[in-house]
């Protein structure tokens, strides 16, 4: 008996080692992954509300991208209206357990809560913005570089010498100032005797028809017109339409709208011109915040080239399917 009693306690002790390698697998190089396997990371997507067709399209396309994710990812998606209730919205999901938060913060006023979050060991995708910090990683557009192919695109059409307008949009931060800085800059370069006037106006169609058309009023010769956004542009050209102009021979704008895209064969006699910024490239901070939790290797910023869009090639970018 007691030799049965032994040689079962012995087999006991022989399949403890294999029961627990059973329960938790581990990879090629002996890492330890059963307990983390069918782990899902938390991320929280922070949006403005939507104000604007292109602010609506991030909020879709992060959306989408966090649904394709699924398999790998809890998501909550939360949009507002000015910085204290993103601020509100930040807090819940540290609450919630966000690992990482996608953000994309418009407004002023956001450094503070922001810095909060990443000292709480939350992982920081900006979206478009630029907040100042090491530990934060970003993917945008090449705000400044838009600026600089605005200017050459101008000086292409209408020569190194006339009256060019800025719209500038002293609200949307970063965006305007460095579209603001190519701009400026690449036109003091190639055409310095260009003469410039500047007014602030926002990211709208109906803020560009109205501060436009008191432009108009003020302005009796205007060469061409740059336009950080669709938006802003076809309030732009609604102005110069009611006001009968025929002197602006450019109106650019930024952003890659299908109604402003679709207006760029309507009119023979201004070009109207587009710096492709598209809403899509939200995907891809959605991406990043995946690849930081899993531990890969990402660069912490992410630039897509600009690509200008014109009634040369707009067809080439008209997308039935999109929301903007």
């Amino acid at each position: 008996m007691k030799k049965i009693t032994y040689l079962f306690l012995l087999l006991v002790l022989c399949l403890v080692p294999v029961l627990s390698a059973c329960n938790s697998e581990t990879t090629d190089e002996g890492e330890d992954i059963g307990e983390d396997a069918g782990k899902k990371h938390k991320i929280g997507i922070l949006a403005p509300a939507v104000t604007h067709g292109w602010v609506a399209a991030v909020a879709y396309h992060a959306e989408a991208r966090a649904k394709e994710l699924n398999s790998e990812i809890e998501y909550q998606i939360q949009t507002s209206s000015n910085a204290e209730e993103m601020t509100s919205q930040l807090d819940d999901l540290m609450t919630w357990g966000a690992e990482a938060i996608v953000a994309f913060p418009q407004w002023e006023g956001m450094e503070v809560p922001i810095q909060r979050a990443l000292d709480e060991g939350i992982k920081i995708v900006n979206f478009d913005i630029v907040i100042d910090s090491a530990d934060i990683y970003r993917v945008a557009g090449d705000n400044e570089d838009m600026g600089i192919q605005g200017a050459k695109y101008i000086v292409d059409k209408v020569g190194t010498e006339g009256n060019v307008v800025i719209l500038e949009v002293p609200s949307s931060g970063s965006v305007s100032e460095l579209r603001g800085k190519g701009f400026t800059d690449t036109i003091k370069e190639i055409a310095p005797n260009m003469e410039l006037h500047t007014y602030a106006t926002k990211f709208t169609r109906e803020d560009g028809l109205k501060d436009f058309a008191d432009i108009l009023t003020s302005l009796k010769e205007i060469d061409a017109v740059y336009s950080m956004d669709d938006e802003t542009s076809i309030g732009v050209l609604q102005a110069i339409k009611e006001a009968g102009r025929t002197d602006i021979k450019v109106v650019t704008g930024g952003g890659g709208m299908q109604e402003y895209f679709n207006m760029m064969p309507e009119n023979e006699d201004i070009w109207i011109q587009s710096a492709l910024y598209s809403p899509a490239m939200v995907k891809d901070a959605v991406d990043v915040a995946l690849k930081v939790l899993k531990g890969e290797e990402v660069e912490k910023e992410t630039i897509i080239p600009t690509t200008i869009v014109d009634r040369d090639n707009y067809e080439e970018f008209i997308d039935a399917n999109s929301p903007y």
